[in-house]
């Protein structure tokens, strides 16, 4: 099994600690910056950043569909990771400053992939898929913290 590796990024006009804010908001904000792909969204421990547990359906495709159970850690100023329960999938979340009232955020999701030829064709296609969803992820977070 080799490693699935999914890397998207934007600048957002305003503070790290606004983004930030935002993305560690899992009680309120998250669930609004989340797109058509994410499913019986909730909070089920906490709710703002470290030591929350928080629980989504992921649709990746028509017929892939990740039940994913999420701890929520901040090994780091700035960056929030959130370890799957279910399978090995890791989300992190990277914020930082990237000019005067700018942000850079950066969301990295790994996991092990299949192998053979399934495995190929996951390494593939599946972080262009994850690539959109984050980019639309993202692309709320910035008309949410831009008001």
């Amino acid at each position: 099994m080799a490693q699935v590796e999914a890397t998207t990024e934007r600048v957002v006009a305003a503070t790290p600690e606004a983004a930030f804010g935002t993305l560690a908001d899992y009680a309120h904000a998250r669930r609004e910056l989340l797109p058509e792909q994410f499913s019986e969204y909730e909070v089920r421990e906490g709710g703002a950043g470290a030591g929350t547990v928080v629980h989504w359906k992921l649709q990746a495709t028509s017929k892939r569909v990740r039940d994913c159970l999420f701890e929520v850690s901040e090994p780091t100023p700035g960056q929030l990771v959130e370890k799957d329960r279910n399978s090995t999938m890791v989300t992190t979340w990277t914020v930082t400053p990237a000019g005067e009232g700018h942000a850079k955020v950066v969301v990295e999701t790994v996991w092990a992939g299949a192998g053979g030829i399934g495995g190929f064709f996951e390494r593939t296609f599946a972080p262009k898929g994850l690539n959109r969803i984050h980019g639309a992820v993202l692309a709320k977070l910035a008309e949410h913290v831009e008001k």
